[in-house]
């Protein structure tokens, strides 16, 4: 298969370093404040798409896991999702009369923990998405999902509301895991959780995994794989813990001590690229892994992958609408923020239906460099030839920095790069972020201001 990793211990040495994950290029790191709907405005009307991606950020958890880096407010008061709830109100209406001729071609529901909203609540989210703008009747309707804090029947629920993909966060099987990082859940309630939504007829079902965790160890981190793949996802996300103490308070609450060498953390990533390839799922691509059939690996072998703040998608030719705190938009030529904090979230929609603070506007470079950096993050190899006929560019020269900056790569074996294509190799895809990298404009700046999680 194309994308099965080869594993080089010298290579992981060398080249385990800190880079983007790109979930977006530029990534967000390059927004500046300053931004508002006059500039979502105008990107409406710059894009040539009328599908369109709606991602809905819902805050709360019911209980802080000490590893989360999400934007996130810890509450057991129910009724702070109703005042949310009122405001996404004003938000929504004052937003979705710009989209009138989009087809809301995906949802997804994201946090924080969409799961906290009750049964009524949920119900009256969906209503006002639906009576606003216009869903395909095929549409993906996806969320996210605490299985400590799914309430009785929400399942079922979920699925009479159209949802028809969930995603699970599962992060370990292990107790002791558990316990350290403040997320106690019963393994067998999580087990029958999985299986129930088998029986409802979920089209997709993703689990999300963590390694790097206090106590765990290669030999019970593969354990809990074992556990995983017997339960038969259709999506896996392994992801590799990003100890920022110094950016997220609640990670100090973790014990260095317990947590694995890097050593065993690199082991646990071989043993889970092992162990899910030999189960049938095809490497995707850093920490994701799907079922052949699929439709996120028949897009990839299809040549039709997208990546956007979700992570991989098939949603390529969606614009992306972010409603509710810290959401983000790519629409057109626009990537836009919305205000992180909560008040001021509040406050700027109930003065004018909006509450972006930051963005930026995409410059035909900008463009170039991110549809360089898709192909190679989701198809492993870039057609320079195609590539050079469709944007009117003389490859070789336009990028003569980037092709410079892949030669130690490829003398390492990572990358081969002649006049017709760029092709990332089995020992490559592991480093998959460092060879976009190289085609980055802003990273210099941004690594002078900015810790990003290793690559591996």
């Amino acid at each position: 298969m194309i994308n099965f990793p080869t594993w080089d211990d010298s290579l992981i040495k060398k080249y385990n370093v800190s880079g983007p994950r790109y979930t977006s290029y530029p990534t967000a790191l390059s927004l500046e404040s300053g931004y508002n709907a006059s500039t979502l405005r105008s990107a409406i009307s710059t894009s040539n798409s009328r599908a369109l991606s709606l991602y809905v950020h819902i805050p709360f958890c019911h209980q802080l896991c000490y590893y989360c880096g999400c934007n996130k407010i810890v509450t057991r008061h129910q009724h702070k999702a109703d005042t949310y709830l009122d405001n996404l109100e004003l938000e929504i209406k004052a937003q979705a009369p710009l989209f009138k001729h989009y087809t809301v071609e995906q949802l997804h529901l994201g946090g924080g923990t969409p799961t906290f909203l009750t049964a009524v609540q949920m119900t009256r989210l969906i209503t006002l998405l639906e009576r606003h703008f216009v869903f395909s009747t095929t549409a993906q309707r996806s969320i996210e999902i605490d299985p400590r804090s799914l309430a009785d029947n929400m399942l079922a629920h979920l699925k009479v509301m159209g949802f028809n993909r969930v995603s699970f966060g599962v992060q370990d099987f292990n107790d002791q895991v558990q316990e350290a990082v403040n997320r106690p859940q019963h393994m067998d309630d999580v087990i029958a959780l999985l299986e129930h939504a088998r029986e409802l007829g979920f089209k997709s079902i993703n689990a999300d995994m963590i390694y790097g965790l206090p106590h765990q160890t290669p030999e019970s981190f593969a354990h809990s794989i074992k556990k995983l793949i017997a339960l038969s996802p259709d999506r896996v996300s392994v992801f590799n813990y990003a100890h920022l103490p110094d950016k997220f308070a609640a990670q100090r609450k973790l014990k260095e001590a317990d947590m694995p060498s890097p050593w065993q953390k690199l082991t646990m990533f071989k043993n889970t690229l092992e162990q899910m390839t030999n189960a049938g799922y095809q490497f995707i691509g850093m920490d994701h892994f799907a079922k052949k059939q699929d439709e996120l690996a028949v897009a990839q072998n299809q040549g039709k992958l997208h990546r956007n703040f979700q992570g991989y998608t098939t949603g390529g030719d969606c614009d992306l609408l972010g409603l509710g705190v810290s959401s983000i938009s790519q629409i057109g030529n626009a990537i836009l923020q919305n205000e992180k904090d909560l008040k001021a979230y509040y406050d700027a929609v109930n003065q004018q239906g909006f509450a972006i603070n930051k963005g930026m506007q995409l410059t035909g470079e900008d463009k170039l460099r991110a549809e360089v950096i898709k192909q190679l993050i989701c198809h492993f190899e870039l057609d320079i030839n195609a590539f050079e006929a469709h944007y009117n560019i003389n490859f070789t020269t336009h990028f003569a920095d980037a092709l410079t900056a892949l030669i130690p790569l490829a003398e390492d074996g990572l990358v081969k790069v002649n006049t017709n294509k760029i092709e990332v190799t089995h020992k490559g895809n592991l480093f998959i972020r460092i060879i976009c990298m190289c085609f980055d404009a802003y990273l210099q700046q941004q690594l002078k201001t900015s810790r990003f999680s290793r690559v591996i």
